[in-house]
């Protein structure tokens, strides 16, 4: 088959690769339709770790996909040949105290797609799954909207981390696609006054769309000051999206005691620091987001009732020939751009 292979930092190469085989009886057999460039591909793209994670060349990457199934074991029961799906790129073993607890995102034996010594990414024709990374979507649900629901899925939990209020004041920081996510969630939530900062001009344009209270770029402006004169109480959450160390800064200097940060965003670096007198002091709630857990199924039923309407995201489209300019148009925040999708034929 043929597969998109990264094979140095910024480096793409398309090559004949051996067709993946079922193996075990649950095993779903994946012809690969389309697939999301994501802020952690990125960053196996431009460093080529994320933290522990060390990629060895060459590396097929990609996570957020959708597809036709092409064929099955002989105890798939979820979906049937000639199927369309959306994929979780979460494989579990459903046996360690993590998956018994109902954290399969922990598991202690996780694979995750497109992740170095876990599992080879999407880029490519044909992947094998588990069945129940399989979820089965409609005709009338478009594989862009496959794709989104991955970082939708995302967003579902993390706005279900946060625990959030009644009529909360919240903020994000950041509004690339897994911000603006958060804020498609919000949006159906019964939340107050919703903030949002970003470093990209295009992002808060776009962000626009759902009548933030007000939005505006650290670069330009003190956001802190901002948003603490519009709230002299100061928020109950702030969402840290961007992955920047000083805008988790500004998410502690934003909140009220008592309040939560969640952390959503994966910083570049792999030790970050914090005010640790104002977090005492204001007995700030940090909570930390790792993917996410039994929401993919959420996210497909709030695209396909039209609940949450993404559709304006997809922004770009490519060939899976031009994955490399797909991935320097998002590596350098080009053309506005808020998710990238490459089509596989």
């Amino acid at each position: 088959m043929k597969a998109v292979l990264l094979t140095g930092i910024r480096q793409f190469t398309i090559q004949q690769v051996a067709d993946p085989t079922i193996v075990n009886d649950t095993d779903v057999l994946i012809r690969v339709k389309m697939v999301g460039v994501c802020g952690s591909d990125i960053h196996y793209y431009k460093n080529g770790k994320i933290g522990s994670q060390v990629i060895q060349f060459p590396f097929i990457i990609g996570h957020e996909a959708t597809g036709i199934v092409e064929k099955v074991g002989n105890k798939v029961t979820r979906v049937k040949i000639g199927q369309r799906i959306a994929i979780d790129p979460t494989v579990y073993c459903a046996n360690c105290d993590q998956c018994r607890s109902g954290r399969e995102n922990t598991c202690r034996n996780l694979k995750f797609l497109g992740t170095p010594k876990q599992l080879n990414g999407a880029l490519c024709e044909y992947i094998v799954l588990p069945e129940n990374c399989c979820y089965p979507i409609s005709d009338k649900m478009t594989f862009e909207q496959a794709v989104l629901s991955e970082p939708l899925a995302i967003a579902i939990y993390s706005v279900a981390r946060s625990r959030l209020p009644d009529n909360a004041n919240v903020a994000i920081l950041g509004v690339g696609p897994i911000g603006m996510s958060v804020f498609c969630i919000l949006r159906i939530k019964n939340v107050g006054n919703i903030y949002v900062t970003d470093k990209i001009q295009e992002r808060l344009d776009f962000a626009q769309q759902l009548n933030p209270e007000w939005r505006g770029n650290p670069d330009l402006t003190n956001v802190v000051s901002e948003i603490n004169k519009r709230e002299p109480l100061q928020l109950d959450v702030v969402y840290e999206c961007s992955g920047d160390t000083t805008a988790i800064s500004q998410a502690i200097q934003l909140l009220k005691p008592g309040g939560i940060l969640v952390l959503v965003g994966i910083p570049e670096m792999d030790e970050i620091s914090f005010p640790i007198h104002e977090l005492r002091r204001k007995e700030i709630t940090i909570i930390n987001v790792r993917r996410q857990v039994r929401c993919t199924q959420k996210a497909i039923d709030l695209l396909e009732s039209h609940r949450v309407n993404m559709n304006a995201m997809a922004t770009h489209h490519f060939p899976l020939e031009k994955t490399a300019e797909a991935f320097e148009l998002v590596a350098n925040y080009r053309d506005g751009v808020m998710k990238a999708l490459i089509s596989i034929d």
